[in-house]
């Protein structure tokens, strides 16, 4: 057996079914195991290393959506990609194939090429999210030095309290404080602060109680803690490391010396934040995965360009893409899943991906390029999709034929498209009726032809631009937007739109950036 293929597992009472996947799969460079049932599929599962379950949902003894539960009780299995073939399609069988914790179901009589489509890509998010879900507690506890850090400091003594939070606040933190382990534990809840500075005896409860209160909430658990205490004994110091704490520090020392503890947390985090982020980066490339383009596409007659920032420079939920169907037909593509940095990342892989592979059946059937039909293609192969149908995406298609200048376009749940007519300098926008991708069997999606001009300008956008904030809480706005486009006349409105939204937000973007421009020469 190959040991550099992937290991998949078919779980079917039926030998007939089983045998047809099993040479498909084979034929595809899989190793496959075979079980006529759960009691043996769990005997694969605990003997061989599988990398896929293909399992029946009707079978004898145990059904399909009880063998899967029972597989994800195992935390060495959780994660594991589960697809159920079923001979049922229905919101209900679908429902129960998530609450299961199923990642997929497909349809008896199935397509094979269908089949081999959806045991690809769940085998690709399967290695992204072992990258990603490893690093993910990490990651979210990473302090923003964007904003002043928040502290919160639990001592029963006042003066000491005083003191030391004059001195933190002094020094550019935002420093509350708690008198007892109770309303500390409680003002955590409330604040989230980035780091906790706790005294160690304190009446009723001590600090190292609130220390294992901490470590018993999945929210404030990761938060780093420092114990701030007049004891200096050797017993007590190991107790508190024993404890997961960041660091100790002995009152007598100074105020001094604790603010210069607080900032080496800080900049130690900061550093981790960092090589966690090159590293996702790093794993996210050698998987071949990319959400957005590394340059803009060139099509004869047209101008394409595109402007991506990501949140915090962490990848987020916004995808862009370009499908070239021959030399006078190109797709534009603009995503936006819910959500923020790689948990939304995830996901917009797993989008960009069903949306390729709508384009290609295109192409393969000579079916007409309306950016209607291609919707309506990734919106049922979305919805079929466990776990993707529960995630809300917007998306915006355009297709652009320079024969005839017309762009055919098509949304689901998205922004609309802003037109500018050269002749006029007038934005026009150009909205679409669709559901959310994934919403509902049926998305409603509609199809508008658009002809361009020369000189005219298409904007494709997510909302990351509008929603972004200043300093004093203001929205850029779509009024902004829209001046800046109708007073512009160079070459280059994508810079311009870069340039006003950098210095409206001082760089400092609450979303997702991503922008899209289509101009006829």
């Amino acid at each position: 057996m190959d040991q550099n293929r992937k290991n998949l597992l078919i779980v079917d009472d039926d030998v007939t079914i089983r045998k047809l996947i099993s040479f498909h799969l084979k034929n595809n460079d899989y190793n496959v195991f075979e079980a006529d049932s759960a009691e043996e599929a769990f005997v694969v599962l605990r003997t061989k290393r599988v990398n896929l379950v293909l399992c029946d949902v009707s079978m004898e003894d145990m059904d399909g959506f009880t063998f899967c539960k029972k597989v994800r009780e195992d935390v060495e299995l959780k994660v594991l990609p589960f697809i159920f073939v079923t001979a049922k399609d229905s919101i209900e069988d679908k429902t129960l194939a998530h609450e299961a914790g199923g990642d997929d179901i497909i349809t008896k009589p199935f397509d094979v090429n269908e089949l081999l489509l959806k045991i690809q890509a769940l085998l690709r998010r399967s290695e992204i999210f072992k990258t990603y879900g490893t690093k993910k507690t990490l990651e979210n506890n990473y302090i923003d030095n964007s904003t002043s850090s928040k502290i919160l400091l639990v001592d029963d003594d006042p003066t000491i309290t005083k003191l030391f939070q004059f001195n933190l606040n002094k020094e550019g933190f935002t420093c509350i404080s708690a008198s007892s382990v109770e309303e500390g534990f409680k003002k955590a809840k409330e604040f989230l602060p980035d780091i906790i500075i706790s005294d160690i005896m304190m009446p009723f409860v001590d600090g190292f109680t609130f220390r294992r209160m901490l470590l018993d909430d999945p929210d404030l658990k990761t938060i780093p803690f420092i114990f701030f205490t007049a004891r200096g004994q050797e017993n007590d110091i190991l107790d508190g490391y024993e404890l997961g704490i960041h660091d100790y520090v002995i009152k007598t020392s100074g105020p001094k010396v604790v603010v210069a503890k607080v900032k080496a947390i800080i900049k130690s985090l900061d550093k981790e934040r960092h090589k966690i982020v090159s590293e996702l980066n790093q794993a996210a490339d050698s998987l071949r995965v990319k959400v957005v383009p590394d340059k803009d596409p060139e099509f004869k007659g047209y101008s394409i360009k595109h402007w991506y920032q990501p949140y915090k420079g962490v990848p987020g939920g916004d995808f862009i893409d370009y499908f070239s169907f021959d030399e006078n037909n190109i797709a534009v593509i603009l995503g936006d899943v819910m959500g923020k940095k790689w948990g939304a990342w995830y996901f917009a892989f797993a989008y960009a991906g069903y949306i390729r592979s709508a384009l290609r059946l295109v192409i393969e059937h000579n079916r007409d390029l309306d950016s209607k039909h291609i919707l309506q293609q990734v919106n049922a192969s979305i919805y079929k999709d466990a776990k993707l149908s529960e995630i809300f995406t917007t998306l915006s298609l355009v297709i652009i034929n320079n024969r005839t200048n017309e762009l055919k376009y098509s949304g689901a749940g998205d922004l609309p498209l802003l037109l500018i007519r050269n002749n006029s300098r007038k934005v026009v926008s150009v909205k679409s009726k669709g559901l959310l991708l994934g919403f509902d069997e049926v998305g409603h999606y509609d199809s508008t032809t658009i002809k361009l001009e020369s000189g005219d300008q298409l904007f494709l956008l997510t909302d990351g631009i509008i929603e972004s904030r200043n300093k004093d809480g203001e929205q850029f706005g779509e009024a902004e937007l829209n001046e800046t486009l109708i007073n512009f006349n160079g070459k280059n409105t994508i810079e311009v739109i870069k340039e006003k939204l950098s210095r409206f937000t001082d760089n400092n973007f609450e979303d997702d950036i991503s922008l899209i421009c289509i101009k006829r020469n």
